[in-house]
């Protein structure tokens, strides 16, 4: 069960990193509320995962789901350029969490 939670942290650990440009550096105050709201339920469900996985396994799996989502939705909505490192750091991100996943005693 921590698992999926930690899965679910990474998702809106992504949504809350599309969350913080529309703040216009924190100066609009709906947007902000909102960006703080995800991050604040962000890491609300990153720390209920830790109460049975490793913190160091359960933070590098979190920070890799929203650095993998928030690239995907660069590339996808906002067109960032795609290269071949890219998409090689992605698979080495995804690697590094199905990795963590397999080997974890839990």
């Amino acid at each position: 069960m921590n698992w999926l939670t930690l899965g679910l942290a990474g998702l809106v650990e992504i949504v809350w990193s599309q969350s913080i440009k529309p703040t216009e550096n924190f100066t609009r105050p709906l947007p902000t509320v909102v960006c703080f709201a995800l991050g604040s339920l962000a890491v609300y469900l990153l720390s209920r995962s830790m109460q049975t996985l490793p913190v160091g396994t359960a933070y590098a799996v979190f920070t890799g789901i929203g650095a993998v989502g928030a690239i995907g939705l660069g590339i996808v909505v906002h067109r960032d350029p795609l290269s071949a490192g890219r998409v090689l750091a992605l698979a080495l991100i995804l690697g590094g969490i199905v990795l963590a996943r397999v080997t974890n005693p839990e």
